[in-house]
């Protein structure tokens, strides 16, 4: 067996499926499959139950998932500690974001690092807020990109990126026509909304205290979606500034500025105080920071 059996093995545990297993690998299904079948082949046992349409472990792949875990978090120390004896990163990080962060704020990052640091791997856990913060704290990933503020004392927190929200339309809406609104008169419109999350949480409040009542007409779970939807004029959305340069710039949506209210949107790299950090990380973090004043001017 190799390593990239290993690897295999652990996507269809984790997901229940060889297909979600081939996606996340980049193979077909049958190759994955392959692999699997050489594998029980190799250890003498069946690791998966295919009976009833469903994947499950078997007793022997339970057993056998453990020791794939250790294995594989073995050989990433490995080759993380022999690149700290080299001193140059090299080795792999893991990120955790939600899916407008990755799109609009960490690019230039992840460009810069790669150009750098090559040799280094990099891969990318997308979430919500509170997903990326529990990766965070129990080690899942190295560092994490979340809204401000961030509370828990446990964590390092560095602003690098200052957004705010603004209101989005199709072009041809009323409001599109307006540089700027109030809260009340942009809620005489259908309002597209998060399903959940910080920037629920906040527009939530907000309403609340201005005893306001949106006529919701979506909760929706990306910021990609609820821009979709307000550029097909199925109602208006809140959204960072930042993730709607270019669909302005193209003429499909149109942002208007809130006269009486100011939401913010800032994001900040978070860590663990007490994790040892690698050199990769380390580079990635210094790279991260440095690029703040870029993305605060686009911000």
């Amino acid at each position: 067996m190799d390593f990239d059996q290993l690897e295999t093995f652990l996507e269809v545990a984790r997901h229940k499926s060889f297909s979600r297993a081939a996606e996340k690998r980049f193979r077909t299904q049958p190759a994955i499959s392959a692999q699997i079948r050489a594998l029980e082949e190799e250890v003498g046992a069946r690791l998966f139950d295919r009976s009833g349409g469903k994947v499950s472990l078997t007793a022997a792949g339970k057993a056998f998932q453990k020791y794939v875990e250790v294995t594989l978090e073995e050989r990433k120390q490995i080759l993380n500690s022999l690149a700290e004896m080299q001193r140059v990163p090299r080795g792999e990080i893991l990120i955790g974001a939600n899916e407008a962060t990755c799109l609009y704020i960490l690019p230039e990052v992840f460009a810069n690092f790669k150009k750098q640091y090559p040799g280094v791997g990099v891969g990318i856990q997308r979430s919500n807020r509170a997903k990326v913060l529990e990766w965070i704290i129990d080690n899942t990933v190295d560092i994490g990109f979340v809204s401000l503020p961030v509370s828990d004392t446990r964590l390092t927190v560095a602003p690098i990126h200052r957004d705010e929200l603004v209101v989005i339309a199709a072009p041809n809406h009323p409001l599109a026509r307006a540089k700027a609104a109030t809260l009340a008169e942009v809620l005489h419109y259908p309002l597209l909304l998060p399903k959940a999350g910080h920037t629920r949480e906040g527009l939530d409040r907000l309403f609340d205290e201005r005893r306001l009542k949106p006529a919701i007409s979506m909760e929706l779970d990306s910021s990609e979606l609820l821009k979709r939807f307000a550029a097909a004029d199925v109602g208006v959305a809140f959204v960072a500034r930042s993730n709607i340069v270019e669909d302005v710039r193209a003429g499909a949506l149109a942002a208007v500025t809130l006269s009486d209210a100011h939401i913010r949107r800032d994001i900040a790299l978070v860590f663990r105080k007490d994790k040892a950090l690698s050199r990769a990380a380390l580079a990635f973090i210094d790279i991260a920071v440095k690029l703040k004043p870029a993305q605060h001017a686009a911000g």
